[in-house]
């Protein structure tokens, strides 16, 4: 099997709903996404141009999640503040942890996006230190 891989990095505030500590206030990371996926070569050779991966992928986090809060659905107090601003806050149905934000693009965003090729795996970093990699289930 070939895999390419794509790292996107984007800039997006959250607060996990119930963390026992900082992570329950309002703050921002400087994110680091990475997209790998498989499948089989085209005429050139390749599984997909990584610009392509770049353009579908990156445009949808530009639109929704770079500059812009990423909230559970049950923070409505800060959903009804942020709700005031031009971009409204992103809404997940579950805590914006690292983890469930990773596996939200793997289940729900990439089968739209890349219906043509497998998409492996999400890693996605909350710092340079912290990350996690959620992957395809067969």
């Amino acid at each position: 099997m070939i895999t390419v891989s794509r790292r996107l990095e984007f800039d997006a505030g959250h607060r996990l709903m119930r963390h026992e500590s900082k992570c329950a206030f309002l703050h921002g990371h400087r994110y680091a996404l990475e997209i790998e996926a498989s499948g089989n070569l085209d005429a050139l050779g390749r599984v997909i141009d990584f610009s392509v991966l770049k353009g579908r992928l990156g445009d949808w986090i530009d639109t929704n999640w770079d500059h812009n809060c990423i909230l559970h659905h049950e923070d409505t107090a800060l959903i009804a503040l942020l709700s005031q601003q031009t971009k409204k806050p992103f809404i997940l149905r579950s805590n914006p942890t690292a983890e469930n934000m990773a596996l939200y693009i793997l289940n729900d965003i990439c089968p739209t996006l890349f219906p043509d090729i497998t998409i492996e795996s999400i890693t996605l970093y909350e710092t340079p230190n912290c990350f996690t990699k959620v992957c395809r289930t067969p």
